[in-house]
């Protein structure tokens, strides 16, 4: 029996009709973010200071086996200081025979050095008085006298008068003068660079902080008199 209802009516209510919704798609779930590995933990201390510096022992040398001589023949005395004296002593000879070789290649004797960068070490004009050149010195009035007289025959320096003074004079570096003792400078120096070879600019420093301290009382003194 037909209700009366038009095949398009039924189309147009099936359509109206809410669908079911389509069951959801299987879907992987979300992938996690993978964690990163863990690092390895820091070393507490690095290998640098874990471990402490190889470091070599000093070499004997011949003050060793002197004090140690002494410690036998004299137990009764500490030889200590002649860890440090004896080694400044041996140090302070290789040192005289180091300057004599670098005077000796511009004709210079040790004492005409002193003189010429005493007066070199003054700037322009170069110039000192006989008395300060004592004191730079520490040589006689005599044996000062002497020596410029030695130095002004080689031309390498020249009396003035003192304008200051009319009595007085002033010992001047010549151009020669000057020319000479600034290559024997650098000669010494390089031979000074030798002689210190064995340390690093470090150690180099700490010594001279020590050798600083050991002598700024005697340099506080007065120095004394030079022998007439």
């Amino acid at each position: 029996m037909r209700d009366g209802t038009s095949s398009e009516q039924r189309s147009a209510a099936t359509a109206r009709r809410p669908q079911a919704a389509p069951p959801p798609e299987a879907t992987a779930p979300p992938l996690q973010q993978a964690k990163a590995a863990p690092l390895p933990q820091a070393k507490a201390v690095s290998q640098a200071t874990a471990a402490p510096r190889a470091t070599v022992a000093p070499r004997r040398d011949e003050v060793d086996d002197l004090v140690e001589a002494w410690r036998r023949q004299r137990p009764d005395l500490d030889a200590e200081p002649l860890q440090v004296l004896s080694r400044i002593s041996r140090l302070a000879k290789h040192l005289d025979l180091a300057r004599r070789s670098a005077f000796a290649s511009h004709r210079l004797e040790p004492w005409e050095f002193d003189v010429l960068s005493a007066l070199r070490r003054q700037g322009p004009p170069f110039q000192m008085t006989p008395g300060a050149l004592l004191r730079a010195t520490l040589v006689t009035s005599g044996t000062m006298t002497n020596r410029v007289d030695r130095l002004a025959e080689a031309g390498l320096v020249r009396r003035e008068p003192d304008p200051r003074d009319k009595r007085g004079v002033l010992v001047t570096l010549t151009s020669a003068g000057r020319t000479t003792v600034d290559a024997a400078l650098a000669d010494l120096l390089a031979r000074e660079h030798e002689l210190l070879a064995g340390l690093d600019g470090d150690e180099r420093h700490t010594l001279a902080d020590l050798l600083r301290t050991l002598l700024a009382p005697f340099d506080a003194e007065p120095p004394s008199p030079p022998a007439q």
